[in-house]
Formats: C-alpha cells, structure tokens, sequence
C-alpha cells in the first residue's frame, strides 16, 4: 500500500501522494514531541548546534516512520566526485538478545554521522589508499526520504561527504558553503536598503532536465551505449530532426505510460515535477520541477535521474543522460534557473514594472554583471564535461564563450546608465494583436528571450544554460554563490563607508555597468562572428573540459574561494587533479570502445558483406554476359573503406597503448584531447559510410533511425 499511496487504478490523488515517502515538516511536526521539533527546526533555519539528545529522539521517530514504510535498512546518501550518488546500507538490527530475538534501533550518532571507506573514491591526491577513512554527516536542512527498489525500503539520509581530515570529497559540502556564504553578503546588502525583517538569503533553482529514450532490446546491441553513455559510430537516418516536429509534439502512448510513472515516483519523493514535453530531437523529452533552495534542487536533480533510469527499466527503455548520444541531433543540458530570495519572500532577481527606478535590483544585477565578468572562465569551467564538450558550441546548446543576456529593457537601462549618468525610462511590455477576433489581445513581456546565450536574464531569474544533462548542479551554483557573494561584499564593504549611501549606490551602478558591459551580449550566440567578437572583447575562449580545467587553481581562484571559506587551495588542486583523470578515462574507454566494435562487429560484418557480394560477382558473371558494373563499384567502394578502417583502428590502438606512458593529470588529458579524439574521429568517418553501403541485415548493430523512431 505504502507504495501506490494516494494511487487507485489510473486515478492519482496528487495531493495524499506528494511527499508521501519523505520524513517532511508536516511528519516531524506530527511525530515529534514540541520541543525537539523546535529544536530541530532551529538547526534548520538558523544553523544552531544540534544536541545528542534531541539527535537520538529524531533518530527514533525516523527509524520507527520508515518501518511503517517499509524500511529495513537506513543508508547515508551522499555525493562522491564520481558523478553518481553513494550510500552503503545498514539495517535497523541489533545484535540477537538471548532469547533469539532481535531488536531495531537507530540512534542519534548513527544518524548525525557514518564512515564509508573514503578510499575507492575520487581524492585528487587527497587521501592515500591506506588513508580509508571518511565521514557522512547529516544534512538536517535536505529531508531524509524511503526509497522503494528492489532491495526493499531503504531509509535515505541526505549527507555530505568529507575526509578524515576534514576536506571535502563531495558535491554537497561546498555547496553548503557557498550558501552560507551568499547569505551572509546578501543580508549585509539588504540591511543597507534599509530591510530589518528578512533573516536568510537562499539561492533557489528549478534544474530542467533532458533525456533520451531508447528501446532496451535495441541499446543492448550497442556496445558503445553500454560502455560509454554515447553512440561512437551512427550514420544520419534519412530524417532527423529538421522538420521540428517533434518540438513539444505529441508524447507517444509508451513515453506517456513511462512519463505518467516518473512523476508519480518523483512526487513521492517530494520532487515536484512539473512540466514534462517532447525536445527537439526525436527521442528527445524534458522533465522541469518547481523552484527549491539549492541544495535541495541538487538532491532532488540526483534522484530524479536515478528515477528516470529505473522506470525506463520497466518500460522495456534505457534512459540516456549523456550530452550527446548521437551526433548530428541535438544534445541534452540541464538548464539552471538560479535566484536570489529571502525567507520572507522577496526575490533579489525581481525588477518590478520599472527597473530603472528599483535601485537595490540594479545593484544587484550589475554585482552579478561583475562576478560573471570577473569569473567566466570558473563559471565555464563548472560546466566542464567530457560529454559537454560534444554538445558546447554545436548550434543546439550555448557557445563555450560565457555572456550574458539582458534583454532589451535592462540593455537600455544600463545604457542610459552608461551614456548618461542616469536611467529615467523602462522600456514596457506592447499589446500583442493577434488578428483573430476569437482570440483575446494581451500584453507581451518587454523583453525576449535567447536561447543562444549561457546565462541569460529571463524575467526574474538567470538561465545558466551550459550545464551538461548528467552532471550535478551542484559545482556551477557553487561558482554563481560565491562570486556573487565577493561582488555583495565589496559593494557592502564600500557603502557601510559611505557617507552619501544614494550617491555611492548611483555611482556604483554606473562603474558596473561601465566596466562590465564586455560581458552582455544579446545577439545570436551561435552566429560566427561572435567568437571574433568575443575574442575583440577579451573574453576567455575555453572549448574544452581541459582548457577549462586550469580556471580551477588560478590565484583567483584561490583567494576567491578561500575567502569565504568554500574550498582551499588544497581541495582546488583535488578537483582539478579529479577533473583531468575523469577526461583521460573517459576518452580512454571511448576509444577502447571502437577499437573493440571495429575489431568484433564492423570489420567481420563488412568481410562478410563484400564476400557475399563478391560470389555474387561470381555467380551473375557464369550466367552470361551480364553487366556487372554496379556490383563492382559496390564491392571496390567497401574494400576501400575497409582498408581505410583498419588503417584508423590499428592507428588508435597504437596511441591507446600510449596513454599511460603520460604521467596522469594534465599531460594524460592533454595527449588524449590532442591525439586520441582526433584519430577517433579519424575512425568513425569511414565506419559511418560503411553503415550507409552495407545490407541492413548484415549490418552488426541498430541504426540510429532504428533507436530514435522505434523507442
């Protein structure tokens, strides 16, 4: 029962089935005695110290409301470096009494704290492999859910992951940080406007995610799917995506039966998924939930991909989360709506009808002008992925050149601003005629939108739009809190010493918007001449995971993180460490991968093919004088591309047997983005016109019309 809660044949009850699984407010409320969960709510909000005691009550009404959902193991759920969630599960069981019997217990230490072997995980250097230990540690501010699979139910406690040493090894911890940090500025800057009753400034975001769907029977047969998320080899079908029509098109009944559990799933979670529409590419779908303070928004990403995965399982699919599962469609991105809002309301990112005249928005938009300005090259760098780089710059995702878009009225504003010395107009939103009398005119927003941009302002929020389909959002909210929180505190630092505060505030703006301006660009990110352009202005140009890599542990960096205490020195170097080993590998598989198809599958499938065609030569010439031109073509073209092919694999072989003569870290990345991909490259070409010559049925594996038209 516990799991079809608020579910009755095909009806959902939407409202008895959201946050059913999940240990909430309203379960805490209900199962706690008052003043623990004032206790406990205190930690939530304020950031008080958590007593043992009040940590052992919590503990047993957690374990006894996850019994009741069927619970028999608790788990600490964290984020590793390795791009997935971790967890380890215990049971509830204690050590057998001496009647047999056993007891279930789960206490507050137990809660609060474990030790997973931090070993086996990504450490950048961090931590030797006889240096095993590391600890989980609660995080009371995202609330533990029961997760049902087919493992039973199993208690999941939202945690971050550090070393014995205290560095962090996670996603999460850094990201605690860097809202502490931008809490702390923003309220220093709320408080010189003059606000006395907001109490805490929290980033929220909404993540959109896109996916692919394919038949499993078919991904099964695709090696290169199974081993690396991706398609290496796929001739284009005769149609892809050009006629737009799968655009927010009709779902089909399959993908709808699969989308109607996905979000039955989520919402017992707690994730509040929202809107759900077919992408661009065929196969292609979206899954947006409502807006959630950040760390909450990352937790909630991680399980809304786990779940995408496993009911695509049921539904006889495979979910594909890579950025670009096939070359020559649109790849997929996880579009981060980041804002700034207060615990009583008030976003920070909203301009009102007027922005020319809402000062305290102003300064905040031209402080994040200067951050983005200041760090686009960290800001690129946390949406650095060896998948990404696929998708980057092709014409269906932002370039890899970090702008930013404002739109016509704040464009103007800034303008005004710039020239001027002073904004005194809004430019306002038209009445849109739609010429049918039927239909009722309505006012337009003043500004469009542009989905060419990276980080694009789109009414009350920013679109950072680079981020890759299957990474945590985690590391690029990271990077925007804390560089906006170095602009809040330098503006603040100036203006708690100014003696004329609406006069420094005017000037402040203005210096901005002034000295940033480089960084707006509201034209068309996929145009050419941008990349000219953007060059002209001296933006950084980064297109790839290792040319971004190094924006890591430069001495901005450094000082920027260091500061306000979200990583140090040492735990920048990790990463970057972790950053060039994750490339290396993963380009490594990839190319281990298509010497092994080409080796097992192409080459023998094409001997096959113009043996067979060869024998038929054979045979048409015995009959008689017949012309057999065709045939010869055929069978000259595929020895052609054939030797061609095993010319590029024995060439790719040669530098993969390479790769580890180069010390690991950036000389191992580099020799792999500079010689592997290339000859990889060099590969497919030839395999790709193969698929094109060779009968379908001798063909070794699904086409890509095969997997994107038939899920």
């Amino acid at each position: 029962m516990n799991e079809r809660r608020g579910t009755m044949g095909d009806y959902v009850n939407v409202k008895e089935l959201f946050g059913c699984d999940v240990f909430n407010d309203s379960v805490m409320q209900e199962r706690l005695p008052k003043k623990v969960y004032k206790e406990l709510k205190k930690t939530i909000e304020e950031g008080k110290e958590l007593s043992m005691e009040v940590a052992d009550v919590v503990a047993h009404e957690m374990k006894e409301w996850a019994i009741e959902k069927g619970a028999t193991h608790y788990s600490h759920w964290f984020q590793p470096l390795t791009g997935v969630t971790a967890e380890k599960h215990d049971a509830f069981i204690t050590a057998p009494m001496e009647n047999g019997k056993v007891l279930q217990s789960f206490s507050g230490k137990e809660l609060i704290k474990g030790e997973p072997d931090a070993s086996s995980f990504p450490s950048g250097g961090l931590r030797a492999t006889f240096e095993a230990r590391g600890y989980t540690t609660w995080d009371c501010t995202s609330p533990a859910f029961v997760r049902h699979d087919a493992a039973g139910g199993t208690l999941c406690i939202p945690t971050a992951f550090c070393s014995y040493t205290g560095e962090a090894l996670d996603q999460k911890t850094p990201l605690l940080r860097s809202m502490e940090a931008i809490n702390t500025q923003a309220l220093r800057l709320l408080r010189l406007f003059g606000n006395t009753t907001s109490r805490r400034v929290t980033p929220s975001v909404g993540a959109e995610q896109e996916y692919f769907l394919v038949d499993k029977e078919k991904y099964m047969q695709r090696k290169d799917l199974v081993y690396t998320g991706r398609t290496l080899f796929g001739a284009m079908p005769p149609k892809g995506q050009e006629m737009d029509d799968h655009y927010f098109g009709t779902i089909r009944q399959r993908v709808s039966a699969y989308m109607k559990e996905v979000n039955e799933e989520c919402w017992k979670l707690g994730v509040t998924a929202k809107t759900q529409h077919n992408e661009v590419a065929p196969a292609q779908h979206e899954l947006a939930p409502i807006y959630a303070p950040v760390n909450i928004a990352a937790d909630h990403n991680q399980i809304m991909m786990r779940i995408l995965k496993k009911v695509a399982s049921r539904h006889g699919m495979r979910c594909l989360l890579h950025e670009k599962p096939f070359a020559g469609l649109n790849g997929s991105g996880k579009h981060n709506n980041w804002s700034l809002t207060t615990d009583d309301g008030i976003n920070l990112l909203e301009p009102g009808k007027t922005p020319h005249e809402n000062i305290q928005f102003l300064l905040v938009l031209t402080c994040i002008l200067k951050a983005v300005d200041k760090h686009a090259d960290l800001l690129r760098e946390s949406a650095a992925d060896v998948g990404n780089d696929q998708r980057l710059g092709g014409h269906e995702a932002p370039p890899a050149v970090i702008s930013v878009f404002l739109g016509e009225q704040l464009e103007d504003v800034l303008e005004q601003l710039i020239s001027t010395g002073t904004a005194t107009r809004s430019k306002t939103g038209e009445k849109l005629a739609t010429g049918v009398k039927t239909l009722p005119d309505f006012m337009k927003d003043a500004t469009d939108r542009n989905r060419t941009s990276p980080f694009a302002f789109t009414g009350n929020k920013f679109e950072f739009r680079m981020v890759g389909s299957k990474d945590s959002i985690s590391a690029c909210n990271v990077v925007l809190n804390t560089i906006t929180a170095e602009a809040f505190k330098e503006v603040c630092d100036i203006l708690e010493k100014a003696e004329d505060f609406d006069l420094a505030v005017h000037d402040l703006i203005k210096k901005y918007a002034t000295e940033h301006q480089r960084i707006v660009f509201n034209g068309n990110g996929y145009a050419p001449e941008w990349e000219k352009e953007a060059r002209r202005r001296g933006l950084p140009i980064l297109p790839s995971m290792v040319d971004a890599i190094p924006a890591l542990t430069t001495d901005k960096a450094v000082e920027l993180f260091g500061e306000f205490g979200v990583f140090t020195k040492t735990e920048l170097e990790s990463r970057a460490e972790i950053q060039y080993e994750i490339y290396a590998k993963a380009i490594n598989i990839e190319a281990k991968t298509m010497i092994d198809m080409a080796t097992k599958q192409i080459i023998p499938a094409v001997i096959k093919y113009t043996t067979v065609l060869a024998e038929s030569i054979n045979q048409v010439k015995a009959v008689g004088p017949i012309d057999v031109s065709v045939q010869m073509d055929l069978l000259k073209k595929a020895s052609k591309l054939l030797k061609e092919v095993n010319s590029a694999m024995n060439k790719l072989s040669k530098l993969v047997d390479q790769v580890e003569a180069h010390p690991e870290g950036r000389e191992r990345a580099v020799f792999c983005r500079e010689k592997l991909v290339p000859a990889m490259e060099k590969l497919r070409q030839p395999v790709d016109e193969l698929e094109m010559l060779v009968d379908k049925e001798m063909w070794p594996m699904p086409s890509y019309g095969d997997l994107v038209f038939e899920p």
